[in-house]
């Protein structure tokens, strides 16, 4: 509002910051000769989630259904405020072990929220969308939600489901016999190959297993 220039990342966290447990906090950034620093709120204990889980190697449901309403959350703030983080994955959360509350950070690949197709590729490769594998554009909300069905395999699961991109393409997911039904359905619709099919945000959060029911 002032004129003064910023890197987007900047921009981007300055506007979903505020508002949301779940997205870390932007308390000051200057610029100084070469580069710029970010002034951000400091947690006690914590850990990245991506650490968490290679000591636990997977989570049982109830735990992983209180962390993915958690990254739910952040993820349905940052699209309010018109912003779309394109690298969802257990790396880019912070875990406060005091408290359990997850913390969304890094936003270096992200972008304003918008309605036509992204063409320019940001985020992990191996994370891309059967979509962008093929066609190298993807729509931004149908994108993310291919990123929270891989992330609740990595809580569930403890591993990324596909090994390379033509696994990707075929979309055959092996679940291990121990996981419900209900979470096998929300990760198969999340990681559905046509963008349409896959639910969106509101959807997730009514989903049987986000609410803890059986399926009907």
């Amino acid at each position: 509002p002032d004129g003064t220039s910023a890197p987007l990342e900047i921009v981007l966290l300055a506007k979903v910051s505020c508002g949301c447990a779940g997205v870390i906090q932007l308390l000051e950034w200057l610029e100084l000769p070469v580069s710029f620093l970010l002034v951000l709120e400091c947690l006690e204990r914590c850990q990245k989630l991506s650490g968490f889980l290679a000591e636990r190697r997977f989570l049982p449901e109830e735990e992983a259904r209180e962390l993915f309403r958690q990254v739910l959350e952040a993820v349905q703030h940052c699209t309010s405020c018109g912003v779309l983080h394109r690298d969802i994955k257990p790396e880019n959360f912070l875990l406060d072990l005091a408290s359990g509350q997850l913390k969304l950070i890094d936003f270096g690949c992200g972008a304003f929220l918008q309605d036509t197709a992204y063409t320019q590729f940001a985020g992990t490769l191996s994370y891309s969308p059967p979509e962008w594998i093929q066609h190298q554009r993807c729509h931004g909300e149908a994108a993310m939600i291919w990123f929270l069905g891989l992330l609740l395999c990595h809580l569930v699961m403890g591993k990324h489901p596909f090994r390379r991109a033509q696994e990707v393409i075929w979309g055959r997911i092996l679940f291990p016999r121990w996981l419900s039904q209900e979470c096998q359905d929300i990760i198969k619709r999340c990681l559905s190959m046509q963008p349409s099919d896959r639910p969106s945000l509101e959807e997730l959060f009514c989903h049987p297993w986000v609410q803890g029911v059986p399926l009907p």
